[in-house]
């Protein structure tokens, strides 16, 4: 009896810690986000010159991940306390990549669901922000402890602001999808570029589109991009043109085509823009001012001149490159350019796959032809690289 009696014990003692250890488990996982939740917003509250909040924080614990819901970040004035947009998204995904398990590395990925990020003049510029990045890294170090292996954007929107310009400025892209991967360099970790990052975005009834092979942890930056900006509608961007052209376009479409590449602190490449069918004076401009119009007519008559009749389009190419603190643009080459769209032969609407990141470093052969020749004899350009 005894011996019956104290197995029963140590059975029921067993169900008592089994229980307990559940009943804990249980308690811990309710508990959990609410201690997420302050950890995060105290987090987000302390940093150097940004406030920033998060409305709730969901646990995925069988998948590793947790999920951030309607967070958002602004630029904070330290005098005045002021505080101005710069980030928002709807919901971040943060995750181990389990797929990169198979190939030895423990990673993570984020995915951010209809994220905003707004630049304002004077507020959050580029270059004011380029300064933070700091304490940028630190913030993500604090949400996602994993090296950042796979990054998604979908539904995204960037936008420019100038609320000091007359007309206002609010210029954006939309409906961003951006995918990043293998930023750590799990797979194929032999190549030059082993990580790669595409984009696809709206921009005004035209359409954006980025594709870049890169070397995330080179020590100086290794990549070699193109992209491409197809029929974006001029019209719909006249209060930026009006702020800063004073002028503004009846009908015109706007393209840009961009290559570069990088490697060991220099790179290479050249932009290309190239406007159709601009028209800048119309009925709506006869109740200007006077001083207005001869602008207007101006800037039309420039584009009516050095525009290419035949396919009614205003172009030109401008070659960058050098090394990152001493870059150089060719301006008589895009003078070049221009006149050779207008008057010899129409540039191409396309990207011409000429830069990758072999031809960085590498000088251009002199090329002794004078400005007239240059002009009229694209292919001899050609031969000058070939020699």
């Amino acid at each position: 009896m005894n011996e019956k009696r104290q197995g029963q014990i140590k059975m029921k003692k067993r169900y008592i810690i089994l229980i307990s250890v559940v009943v804990l488990l249980i308690v811990i996982r309710i508990i959990l986000p609410y201690v997420v939740l302050h950890y995060a917003n105290k987090t987000l509250s302390k940093m150097n010159g940004y406030y920033g909040h998060t409305d709730d924080i969901e646990l995925s614990l069988y998948r590793g991940a947790y999920i951030i819901h309607n967070i958002y970040l602004n630029k904070a004035d330290s005098v005045t306390n002021k505080q101005t947009e710069f980030f928002k998204s709807r919901d971040i995904d943060l995750s181990i990549e389990w797929g990169a398990i198979f190939h030895g590395s423990l990673v993570g990925k984020m995915v951010f669901e209809s994220p905003v990020l707004i630049f304002t003049k004077n507020k959050t510029e580029l270059s004011q922000v380029r300064k933070d990045t700091t304490d940028f890294r630190k913030l993500l170090e604090h949400f996602m402890p994993l090296t950042v292996n796979r990054f998604e954007v979908n539904n995204g929107s960037i936008h420019y602001v100038d609320k000091t310009s007359s007309p206002k400025v609010d210029i954006f892209l939309k409906q961003a999808h951006i995918l990043a991967i293998n930023l750590s360099n799990v797979i194929n970790n032999k190549l030059e570029l082993p990580s790669k990052v595409t984009a696809q975005a709206s921009v005004y009834e035209g359409t954006l589109n980025y594709n870049m092979k890169l070397n995330a942890l080179a020590k100086n930056a290794t990549f070699e991009l193109n992209a491409e900006l197809r029929n974006t509608n001029l019209v719909l961007l006249n209060d930026f043109l009006r702020a800063y052209g004073n002028f503004d376009v009846e009908k015109g479409k706007f393209s840009l085509y961009t290559e570069m590449a990088a490697k060991e602190g220099k790179f290479k490449g050249y932009v290309k823009p190239i406007i159709k069918d601009l028209q800048v004076l119309g009925p709506k401009d006869t109740n200007d001012t006077f001083f207005h119009k001869i602008w207007e007519y101006i800037v039309g008559a420039v584009g009516v001149i050095f525009k290419n009749q035949k396919d009614d389009q205003l172009a030109t190419k401008v070659r960058i490159e050098g090394d990152f603190s001493n870059p150089r643009t060719y301006t008589l080459d895009a003078i070049f350019e221009v006149l050779r769209n207008a008057f010899i032969q129409a540039l191409l609407p396309s990207i011409d796959h000429e830069i990758n990141i072999n031809s960085v470093g590498k000088k251009q052969p002199e090329d002794k032809r004078n400005f007239l020749q240059k002009i009229i004899s694209p292919a001899q350009k050609n031969e000058v690289k070939k020699k």
